[in-house]
């Protein structure tokens, strides 16, 4: 992208009022809101001045829209990027630290490490 056309980025920005950052969501909320208030049909002055001014309007809507469209995302992490991210699954994360608790592994285990019947006690007969 070339100079010319950041500035026209920046000067639709300003136009439709927004920050450095903004989200689609609130480029379509900037134009509506705008379009109210200078669209002809739904302005309570109508001259040519404002007529003008819903064309800019739309004009600067438009290239945002095309510039969101065209913007290529990253799909892949660079080197070195997001290394301390957390590399378990919250479900592997926890039964690494509690999947053996009676309490609190969601099984039904004694301390003894056997499953427990109906009676909360260990099922086996046989001596520990």
């Amino acid at each position: 992208m070339n100079q010319k056309e950041w500035l026209a980025i920046e000067q639709a920005r300003d136009l439709l009022r927004l920050t450095d950052r903004a989200t689609l969501a609130e480029i379509k909320r900037a134009y509506r809101r705008l379009s109210k208030l200078h669209h002809p049909d739904t302005a309570q002055t109508v001259d040519e001045q404002s007529g003008e001014q819903m064309v800019r309007i739309t004009a600067a809507y438009e290239l945002l829209l095309r510039y969101c469209n065209e913007y290529r995302f990253p799909l892949q992490r660079k080197e070195g990027e997001g290394e301390d991210l957390d590399i378990y699954d919250p479900e592997d994360w926890w039964q690494a630290r509690f999947g053996q608790d009676p309490l609190w592994s969601g099984g039904n285990l004694a301390r003894c490490g056997h499953s427990v019947g109906m009676q909360g006690v260990c099922e086996r007969t046989e001596t520990h």
